[in-house]
């Protein structure tokens, strides 16, 4: 059976976040669509003309992250690392988003563990996870390679690049001396203030589209996870590579943090642990806090 995709994210601005106060300056707005999700930015104090050149540099930065991070992309790094086993000299992205899963997976006690590609590739053909090639140990990485120690390996960032290329996009933006916008790649990255001077406002949503909680945002990202975002194989998308059968600990899990991938990241494993043992992961992460944990 193939995978049936619904919402992976549910991470909803709200309303006060995007209505735009008919006096609040230049506004200029983007939408597009990276690593298969709908984006979208918001920028203060440009005209539509003035952001036209911002918003090209922006689809060519996307473009760039996606022949790195896109599992749909037949050249991308990340394909042609799961077609072979083997990728030489990788960018410095890819090796900064496994040195960030390795973070992530020692924390979390091996919740966060971007190797349950095969275990994905098994449900959505209607196989049982028994004997499919999963374990972080059996990546080897430095700065010149990453391969696989055991055949039949593949790994998905698909639980951290969302935040990567949002953290990216809002650095490029910084970089060209902007500083009041929003991101929002269901991850959303807020910097300075909305145009009427008001903080940026975020709703968390829960899977059955309740807003669970209302949060402010300044110079802060936001993410949010839900198993049933995407059901392949009947099931939930967020494995837990621990015990493949087990069922997720949480239907919703938000996690703001000063980067939108540390948040992108914390949010999957959370669905995966108790709420004691996710207050004691977060506590690891310097200025992330978990926002909302809704039990399954």
């Amino acid at each position: 059976m193939g995978a049936v995709l619904t919402r992976r994210r549910f991470l909803a601005i709200s309303a006060c976040a995007v209505a735009v106060p008919a006096r609040a300056g230049e506004v200029a707005r983007w939408r597009g669509r990276a690593l298969g999700a709908s984006t979208s930015m918001i920028l203060t104090g440009l005209t539509p003309a003035q952001a036209a050149p911002v918003f090209a540099a922006v689809e060519r930065e996307l473009d760039r992250l996606e022949a790195i991070f896109s599992l749909f992309r037949e050249g991308s790094e990340i394909a042609r690392l799961n077609r072979v086993g083997r990728l030489r000299f990788p960018s410095a992205e890819m090796v900064a988003a496994l040195d960030l899963s390795g973070r992530l997976h020692r924390a979390t006690g091996g919740a966060f563990d971007p190797t349950v590609q095969p275990l994905w590739q098994a449900l959505a053909e209607g196989r049982g996870p028994r004997g499919a090639a999963v374990g972080w140990r059996h990546v080897r990485r430095d700065r010149e390679e990453i391969r696989f120690a055991r055949p039949g390996m593949a790994i998905t960032l698909n639980g951290l690049a969302q935040g990567i290329v949002t953290d990216r996009l809002a650095a490029l933006l910084r970089g060209r001396g902007l500083t009041d916008l929003l991101i929002d790649m269901g991850e959303i990255v807020a910097l300075g203030r909305r145009p009427d001077g008001a903080p940026w406002r975020a709703g968390i949503a829960a899977a059955d589209g309740r807003v669970l909680k209302t949060v402010r945002l300044a110079d802060r990202a936001v993410a949010t996870s839900a198993p049933l975002g995407t059901v392949i194989g009947g099931r939930g998308h967020i494995i837990d590579p621990r015990a493949p059968g087990r069922p997720a600990v949480h239907a919703t899990a938000a996690v703001s943090a000063p980067q939108a991938a540390v948040a992108d990241g914390l949010s999957t494993a959370f669905c995966l642990l108790d709420a004691p043992a996710a207050r004691a992961v977060v506590a690891a992460f310097p200025g992330a806090r978990i926002e909302a944990l809704e039990t399954a």
